[in-house]
């Protein structure tokens, strides 16, 4: 399959790192390279280093950006490991780095994946396919309740408990493989009035096991802090965010990272040491525009938040 993918909130993205002709910029979340083509086109002397765990994208991405330009690096990998794998190229500092979380559209629509609820095929799920925990292991062999915690705390679906309870009262009648069998159990545990509301009721559960595979919120949380680290005075960082659990974590993290002391309020002196790392660019996450949201209806639920190292 093609890897098409339209990147979302491009201009805004462009314009919020404030692209230097001979900056040094990461793409921690390749993809197909739609935002870091744009990026290498404004590239002089510059560097592009792309990241992603994905072979396909990887390979895509190659393909896309020897059409614009030389100036650019990738590496197999998560971003969690981009202070080694800069290490590794021996680049220290960096002018930017855009994160834009969440699953491409080749990705939801290659149904071998296993990411979509629209397409049956295996209960995978792994943005990494090297990784060993697929969604079928959860699904088929976590307890009724880590299953309910997961789906509950990943997902904020309110049928949690009776999706677990009916998940794993089927899976002993023989291991749910497929994505179209569990949407099927889940249709079951979800009472017929609250299906007909709106919204495909596997969604919720899908995210929520995706999210559980590729440990997203663990790996955004402790990754963002050592980004900001490996930015230039001056540099960038930009996050794009698809639904709530990641957005508060940006939003939480920079509001930290931004803070110059944490003592308690009566304290009379600061014995913490901390000190102020960036100012927030975006005060209210940047959302897309209407003209946008027409032609990409991605971009619905898409959310940057920019810093700027101080």
């Amino acid at each position: 399959m093609e890897f098409k993918h339209e990147p979302v909130l491009m201009n805004e993205v462009i314009e919020g790192l404030k692209i230097r002709p001979d900056g040094t910029y990461v793409d921690g979340t390749l993809g197909g390279a739609g935002h870091s083509g744009e990026i290498l086109k404004r590239l002089d002397s510059g560097l592009l280093v792309g990241i992603d765990q994905d072979d396909a994208a990887l390979a895509a991405a190659r393909k896309h950006l020897e059409s614009i330009g030389e100036n650019f690096q990738l590496v197999k990998g998560n971003f969690v490991d981009m202070p080694a794998i800069l290490k590794a190229l021996h680049i220290e500092e960096v002018d930017g780095i855009l994160l834009d979380i969440g699953v491409s559209s080749h990705q939801f629509d290659s149904a071998e994946r296993g990411f979509s609820y629209r397409f049956d095929g295996p209960l995978d799920m792994r943005m990494d396919r090297t990784m060993s925990l697929r969604a079928y292991d959860i699904v088929n062999t976590y307890s009724e309740k880590d299953l309910a915690k997961i789906i509950k705390s990943y997902g904020e679906e309110r049928w949690a408990d009776r999706i677990a309870q009916f998940i794993v009262k089927e899976r002993k009648e023989a291991p749910i493989a497929t994505t179209f069998q569990l949407v099927t159990v889940i249709k079951k545990a979800i009472p017929k009035k609250v299906r007909q509301e709106g919204g495909h009721p596997a969604k919720k559960t899908f995210q929520a096991l995706r999210i559980a595979v590729n440990r997203e919120l663990d790996v955004l949380e402790s990754s963002i802090p050592e980004m900001v680290r490996l930015l230039k005075p001056g540099g960038r960082l930009g996050i794009i965010t698809f639904h709530s659990l990641e957005d508060r974590i940006v939003k939480n993290s920079f509001q930290y990272l931004y803070k110059d002391c944490i003592c308690p309020p009566r304290q009379p002196i600061c014995t913490c040491g901390k000190k102020r790392e960036i100012e927030i660019v975006t005060r209210k996450p940047v959302t897309a525009s209407n003209e946008e949201l027409k032609r990409n209806h991605r971009a619905h639920s898409a959310k940057l938040r920019i810093a700027e190292k101080i």
